[in-house]
């Protein structure tokens, strides 16, 4: 346990970022799980209207340093090319 006080607000400072950050992690997992879902049900057409949505949520995520912007990018070239293989 925290011994000075600087220390136990640097905790509880640690634990509410850690939430905001874990929630905003989660918006990402979803975003992607619904471009997942749409590559599925075989639809191009909804599939890239959900990706354009997802991307937004991907690359918000990664200007906060949630998760680096090659890993963002990595996300959305994948995704990307699964959308693209659909038509073929």
């Amino acid at each position: 346990m925290a011994n000075t006080a600087q220390a136990r607000k640097r905790a509880r400072q640690a634990l509410k970022r850690r939430a905001h950050n874990m929630s905003l992690r989660s918006r990402l997992r979803t975003a992607i799980k619904k471009v997942r879902k749409a590559i599925a049900a075989g639809d191009k057409a909804a599939a890239q209207a959900v990706f354009q949505e997802s991307q937004r949520v991907i690359d918000s995520i990664a200007d906060k340093d949630i998760i680096h912007k090659n890993t963002a990018a990595r996300y959305k070239r994948r995704l990307s090319a699964q959308i693209k293989a659909l038509s073929a």
